[in-house]
């Protein structure tokens, strides 16, 4: 283990898992050329959640320009890892502005920014879908004035509908070495083609106390599972690597693990960290119990 002030690395590693400890910027570097099949993230959406104190945190940034500038870094070396015709799945959500940090109550088109950086690049814009999300749970978990009863009967004028997910598809240029021949039946074909995913279940996460701390701000919940099963079943193969830039505690990791697949991810914060070496223990210790019978 190496500490540098607040900054640490590590790893850990199971049967078909590896989850580093680090600072992806950093740490992707070590990673071989072509060596990712899909990768499944969530990055931190600008300065609306703080994940950590650390400086090399990207959702500590003074500006959302400077948080693309740094973000294009790990993009960059994403598209490096990844193997030629194949998949980066991002999810994201647009960024709310305030009064304070913006002089403006508002949105910013943070989704349209993370395509064009992706793009520029050297990314291919291959799809997105818009994930549907509940406006009563948004509203009481970011206590969103724009959703409140209040506020429509008050004056709608300042009211909005809630902020939805997407998921961005961004394809490497290339042509793929490997087919992909998934699993997925004609009848859930039918249903996750579509632009809109209504179903997907918001309460559907590992449990993301694991990884919070008395000092965090504020906290998004971890991606769905669903989110990210459907991700790594449609754009991968059983036995192929699954990457996650963004490990938070595991959530894309232990997914892939479940579905057959290897996993690796890479997380700044040691709490996160710690907590995704647990779950993927815990894990492991309980499929080798269920080969058993």
């Amino acid at each position: 283990m190496m500490v540098d002030e607040m900054y640490m690395t590590d790893e850990a590693k199971g049967k078909d898992w590896t989850l580093w400890l680090g600072d992806s910027c950093e740490r992707m570097t070590e990673m071989a050329d072509n060596s990712v099949d899909l990768s499944v993230s969530s990055p931190p959406f600008a300065s609306l959640y703080v994940y950590s104190d650390s400086t090399r945190d990207l959702g500590n940034n003074s500006s959302r320009e400077e948080f693309i500038e740094n973000y294009g870094y790990i993009i960059r070396e994403l598209l490096r890892v990844t193997k030629p015709g194949r998949i980066a799945c991002v999810h994201v959500q647009q960024v709310v502005t305030t009064k304070t940090a913006d002089g403006v109550v508002g949105l910013t088109d943070f989704r349209g920014d993370v395509i064009r950086a992706y793009v520029e690049n050297g990314w291919i814009f291959h799809g997105e879908v818009t994930v549907n999300k509940n406006p009563q749970a948004q509203a009481i978990r970011t206590k969103a004035q724009a959703l409140m009863f209040v506020t429509k009967n008050k004056d709608s004028s300042m009211s909005r509908p809630a902020l939805a997910d997407y998921l961005l598809m961004f394809r490497k240029p290339g042509e793929n070495q490997v087919p992909i021949k998934n699993d997925v039946s004609n009848e859930e074909w039918i249903d996750w083609a579509q632009p809109v995913w209504w179903n997907i279940r918001e309460t559907n996460t590992l449990n993301e106390r694991l990884g919070r701390e008395n000092t965090d701000e504020r906290h998004i919940c971890p991606l769905q599972l669903d989110f990210i099963e459907r991700c790594i079943r449609l754009w991968s193969n059983k036995g192929e690597l699954v990457f996650d830039p963004f490990g938070g505690i595991g959530s894309t990791v232990y997914e892939a693990i479940k579905l057959g697949r290897k996993g690796m991810s890479i997380e700044l914060k040691p709490s996160y960290w710690d907590a995704s070496v647990n779950l993927m223990r815990d894990l492991e210790e309980k499929l080798g119990e269920a080969t058993l019978f």
